[in-house]
């Protein structure tokens, strides 16, 4: 059974899950209107990717006794001066996201839920994957500077860039 403090710390995770899909989706849709179709490709996967977290979220907070929420909505606000920008704040999003992660290992450990830790050890290391796909998706952005060849390329090659995230995915 959960405690009170980490199902709603759960719960609290479950919304940003929920806005982390709602930002790539956000960013795919930019990028699409863009031209950018290998760049919206990977934001509609990752989009997917973090609705699934979400979900895994909600059945686990529901199996332990609990009961999850669904949150509302909230449109993202991004700033899309370039796809530079787009890529720098999705790096941003995922330190967020990974310091959310830890502040509910430290509530399971603190709660003696050794159940929900294990559980919650399939996003501490998901979130090592995400922060190195987007740290990675930087380093080329950067190498490629103003080159407009260079995001040609760089926009082909997103067609098919899962970096190590897409391994670990898995579904509810």
């Amino acid at each position: 059974m959960l405690s009170k403090k980490l199902q709603d710390a759960l719960n609290g995770q479950i919304k940003i899950e929920g806005d982390s899909s709602q930002i790539y989706l956000a960013m795919a849709t930019w990028a699409e209107v863009q031209g950018f179709e290998g760049i919206a490709s990977f934001m509609y996967d990752q989009s997917n990717e973090e609705r699934t977290h979400m979900l895994k979220l909600v059945k686990y907070i529901n199996q332990r006794g609990g009961e999850a929420t669904i949150p509302a909505v909230a449109k993202p606000e991004l700033d899309y001066a370039s796809f530079k920008t787009l890529f720098t704040q999705l790096f941003a999003h995922e330190v967020f996201v990974s310091k959310s992660i830890n502040d509910l290992v430290h509530i399971a450990l603190e709660e003696r839920d050794y159940a929900t830790h294990n559980f919650l050890q399939w996003y501490v290391s998901e979130q090592i994957e995400e922060e190195a796909t987007a740290r990675t998706i930087l380093d080329k952005i950067n190498l490629i500077g103003d080159d407009k060849g260079g995001l040609y390329l760089f926009d082909n090659d997103m067609k098919s860039f899962r970096g190590d995230a897409g391994a670990t995915a898995t579904t509810v």
